[in-house]
C-alpha cells in the first residue's frame, strides 16, 4: 500500500506536468517483465522523456532501490523537509520538484539509458494497465461480483467465529473454567484432547 505522503506527491507531480502534448503515467515498468520501474514518467510530442523519482524520507532517498533515471531529464520529487536535509546530496544534473514549491532545481539533459522504442512501449503498456483499472472500477458487474465475494468471505468468517465461540463454550461446560489446567494429550494424528478425551 502506498502511504498518503506518496499519493500526495504523485498527485502534485501530475499537476505540475500538465501541459498540451505531454502524456504521463505512474509506475512505468521498463521492458517486458522488467525490474526497473519509474515512479512517474512523461513523454511529449517532441519525443522528450522525463522521469520522476518520488522520495518521502531520508532512508527512502538512501535506499538500495536505485532511482530509475533513464530519461532525457530526470527529477526527484520531495517534501520540503526532506529537500532541506538532502539538497547537498542530490547528484549533478538531476532536477528537483519540491512539494508546494514546484521546480527548485533544473535537470540537465542527458542521453537516454534505454532505447526510445523500449521506453515508448513501456509507457503504452503502463497506460493500458491504468486504463484497465479505470474500466474495472466503472464496470458495475465487476464491482458487484467483488462485493458478492466480499460478502461471502464475511459470512464465512462470521460462521467460523460463531463456531469457535460454541466450541469454547462446550469446553467450558464440559471441563469447567479450569480447563486450561487439564492434562492435554495428542493422538497419532496430532489432534489435541483435553483431560484425556477428544
Amino acid at each position: 500500500m502506498k502511504s498518503d505522503a506518496t499519493i500526495s506527491l504523485e498527485r502534485e507531480i501530475w499537476r505540475y506536468t500538465q501541459a498540451q502534448g505531454v502524456f504521463g503515467c505512474n509506475e512505468v515498468t521498463i521492458g517486458f517483465f522488467g525490474h526497473e520501474r519509474v515512479d512517474y514518467m512523461t513523454y511529449d510530442t517532441d519525443g522528450v522523456v522525463r522521469c520522476y523519482e518520488i522520495k518521502i524520507s531520508k532512508s527512502d532517498f538512501r535506499s538500495k532501490a536505485a532511482a530509475t533515471f533513464i530519461g532525457h531529464f530526470n527529477y526527484y520529487v520531495l517534501p520540503l523537509e526532506l529537500y532541506n536535509e538532502i539538497r547537498d546530496d542530490i547528484p549533478v544534473g538531476i532536477g528537483v520538484y519540491v512539494q508546494g514549491q514546484g521546480l527548485v532545481k533544473k535537470a540537465r539533459r542527458q542521453e537516454l539509458r534505454v532505447s526510445h522504442d523500449v521506453i515508448k512501449d513501456s509507457l503504452i503498456r503502463s497506460l493500458y494497465r491504468e486504463y484497465q483499472k479505470w474500466m474495472r472500477s466503472e464496470d458495475q458487474s465487476f464491482i458487484q461480483r467483488l462485493k458478492r465475494e466480499i460478502a461471502e468471505h464475511k459470512a464465512s468468517a462470521n460462521y467460523y467465529d460463531k463456531k469457535c465461540d460454541q466450541l469454547l463454550w462446550d469446553v467450558l461446560i464440559r471441563f469447567g473454567r479450569n480447563w486450561r489446567e487439564q492434562p492435554k494429550v495428542y493422538n497419532e494424528s496430532g489432534r489435541m484432547s483435553v483431560g484425556g478425551e477428544e
